[in-house]
């Protein structure tokens, strides 16, 4: 068995190589940049970009003296160039573990507030064992990332979800579950308290992330069950920002007891008596897992075929954390 550089069509023969040139064109919208990702010179990644477009008989991309962007045969292309660029480099991965050797990509998604697993101390691991592997790292939103591993975009991904939601058309396996805390800045006057409630919290300024994702949606299905509103005036992508606005005393905030310990100073963490509770999961695509998501899994002490929640990995145990009945302070 082996995987050929170059796929047939009735025009010619279309190299592989050619559509990794395409596709780094496409992601940095130009050919200078795409020809550094590549290692060659421009000029012949553009002759070979030229040739395949004579090819296909149609243009991919439109050049001007600013830009390069798609043009509608280009945008059509692309996805199936990628599944193409996939699939070869999947085949060449089976081959490579039929005899032994962990080789091809391993794409990981996490979302900012993973504190079940100790992700770049296992990916350290990992390519310690599996050198060959080429590692990517994204971060994303809980709903996104299933999305990306459902379509084999993301090999294996961490969430954190509410109770009443779980992942589908994915494996799945429970890692740990917490409870939101409130974060606040050391002079606030509830900072001394050592509990609050979610109707004491209602009237101050929220600080949260972007509305519809998975981590916001834990605080809002938590004011919205016990018939509060509240205003979030600061919306931004990570905890850690979110942190550090509470920090300037322009808000408040309500985030994972477990992520606590990873946040930046100049904050204080009050268990909330109603507080939402959060589940983290790790995911995977059963059907189509790689050897290097399969080694990856295994060196997280998961069996692909298990979903087993009660099952401690290496690099986090499963645990049902609450907060510190004190205000915690995060200096």
């Amino acid at each position: 068995m082996f995987v050929s550089s170059s796929i047939s069509n009735h025009h010619g023969s279309m190299e592989l190589q050619q559509l990794r040139y395409v596709l780094a064109v496409a992601e940095t919208n130009s050919f200078t940049r795409a020809a550094e990702r590549c290692l060659v010179v421009q000029s012949a990644l553009s002759h070979q970009i030229a040739k395949l477009e004579k090819e296909l008989g149609a243009r991919l991309f439109e050049r001007t003296s600013r830009r390069v962007r798609l043009t509608p045969a280009g945008a059509a292309f692309l996805p199936a160039a990628r599944q193409c660029l996939d699939a070869a480099e999947r085949a060449a991965a089976e081959v490579a573990a039929a005899v032994g050797k962990v080789r091809g990509r391993l794409a990981v998604g996490l979302i900012p507030t993973v504190a079940a697993v100790d992700v770049p101390s296992a990916l350290r691991d990992f390519r310690q064992r599996y050198p060959e592997v080429r590692v990517s790292l994204r971060v994303g939103g809980s709903d996104t990332l299933v999305a990306q591993v459902r379509e084999g975009a993301v090999d294996v991904a961490f969430l954190g979800l509410p109770t009443t939601a779980r992942p589908t058309g994915v494996a799945v396996r429970e890692l740990a579950r917490d409870r939101l805390v409130a974060v606040l800045a050391p002079d606030h006057p509830l900072a001394g308290e050592p509990v609050v409630d979610l109707r004491r919290l209602s009237s101050e300024v929220f600080a949260d992330l972007p509305a519809g994702t998975a981590g916001r949606a834990q605080s809002d299905l938590a004011f919205s069950a016990a018939g509060l509103s509240r205003d979030v005036a600061f919306e931004v992508n990570t905890a850690d920002y979110v942190a550090r606005l509470v920090a300037a005393g322009l808000a408040v905030a309500m985030l994972p007891s477990a992520y606590v310990p990873q946040l930046p100073g100049g904050v204080v963490t009050i268990k909330v008596a109603d507080a939402a509770a959060r589940v983290e999961y790790v995911v995977w695509n059963r059907l189509s897992a790689t050897p290097a998501a399969t080694a990856f899994l295994d060196v997280l002490g998961i069996e692909p075929d298990d979903e087993a929640p009660d099952q401690p990995t290496p690099y986090g145990q499963r645990t049902r954390t609450t907060a510190p009945d004190q205000p915690t302070a995060r200096r």
